[in-house]
């Protein structure tokens, strides 16, 4: 009686632990063949030709990403439920680009003059049609769960303006070391963040989004102690760091590039 109580147990153990997450792994081998790395990851290329090829299997793993009921997302840890979203963000826009590729230069090319293309809703996650903007702004921004400004260096618009798409898929068990490191990838691209003289030059990202820089995170109530503490990625030495968290040194944003992030 006492085996067959164990083997009951470590049945329904493997269930929850298998509930517990999601295998990303069709996402992770198509970044991995059709995501070129530049500059130490600061940028990235993505061949679309490529994922054209392979869209047999971004379907199977968008269908996959479908399958997934509420109830089964909210038995996720947050980790894991910050990286399916993210993950589906990203797909789902390599998805978007590729019903218009070849003819597309930029994903505002697949919008019209009545509706965006990040409010078209094409999307079928966790039981309802959504849109890009319903994924970044209500399930990620707006859900309360999660209040990380680092996720807006991991979702990718298919620009190139955009924080580069990673080569890889975000996953659960890796997913704070990845949004650090997109952070200061892309602060240490001096194509879209620099210190110019006496001024600070950054991406349009941040007026876009000043607002969850200052919402405590980690106990940060401006972007500008945001940006100081990531002042080594800027490269900022120390006495200018400081300066931009006093805010002393004047911050202007830079004019974002909405061509396509493809590759060349």
């Amino acid at each position: 009686m006492i085996r067959v109580l164990m083997v009951v147990i470590v049945f329904f153990t493997c269930i929850r632990v298998e509930a517990a997450s999601f295998d990303h792994g069709r996402w992770d081998l198509l970044l991995q063949q059709h995501v070129a790395v530049l500059g130490e990851g600061r940028v990235t290329q993505v061949d679309y030709d490529g994922f054209l090829n392979d869209r047999g299997m971004l379907k199977k793993y968008l269908q996959s990403l479908s399958a997934v009921d509420r109830t089964t997302f909210d038995g996720y840890q947050p980790d894991q439920q910050l990286a399916f979203l993210i993950n589906a963000y990203n797909s789902w826009t390599v998805e978007m680009i590729l019903t218009g590729y070849p003819g597309v230069e930029s994903i505002k090319d697949l919008g019209s003059f009545f509706q965006s293309p990040w409010k078209k809703k094409f999307i079928p996650l966790l039981e309802k049609t959504r849109s890009l903007d319903d994924i970044e702004h209500n399930l990620i921004r707006g859900s309360g769960r999660y209040n990380d400004p680092r996720i807006h260096f991991a979702v990718n618009c298919a620009s190139i303006g955009c924080p580069p798409l990673r080569a890889e898929a975000y996953t659960g068990e890796k997913l704070q070391t990845q949004l650090t490191e997109a952070v200061e990838r892309f602060l240490s691209d001096r194509e879209r963040n620099r210190l110019s003289g006496r001024q600070l030059e950054i991406s349009s990202l941040f007026k876009w989004y000043r607002q969850d820089f200052e919402k405590g995170w980690r106990g940060y109530r401006s972007l500008d102690q945001f940006l100081a503490d990531f002042g080594e990625s800027l490269g900022l030495d120390k006495q200018t760091a400081e300066e931009v968290r006093s805010g002393t040194i004047d911050i202007t944003f830079l004019q974002y590039d909405w061509k396509l992030n493809g590759k060349k």
